[in-house]
């Protein structure tokens, strides 16, 4: 059984690794001219919704008590993939 200590580990990782990934495509979206770059700013900017509310989801589980992270653990898990969703979609449109 995972432990929230180590659960809200693995959460901060994939998110530091996703934000980078983020920061990245919105560089190379600069990078390739306006064109490039209003194509993609909604998606760029959907990404960033998605990493404000994982980094909420781990603000709630270093807040919650007892037992009540599981719950907890079932939402952030749905945002994860959505998020993870969301990059491998926006890496592959970028490449």
């Amino acid at each position: 059984m995972e432990t929230k200590d180590a659960y809200k580990k693995k959460l901060d990782a994939q998110l530091k690794e996703w934000s980078a990934q983020i920061n990245l495509l919105a560089a190379k979206a600069t990078n390739k001219g306006a064109d490039i770059n209003l194509k993609y700013a909604k998606e760029l900017e959907e990404l960033k919704e998605k990493q404000s509310e994982l980094s909420k989801k781990i603000q709630e589980l270093d807040e919650s008590s007892g037992e009540a992270w599981k719950t907890i653990k079932v939402t952030a898990d749905k945002v994860m993939n959505d998020f993870k969703t969301g990059v491998a979609r926006a890496l592959s449109k970028f490449k």
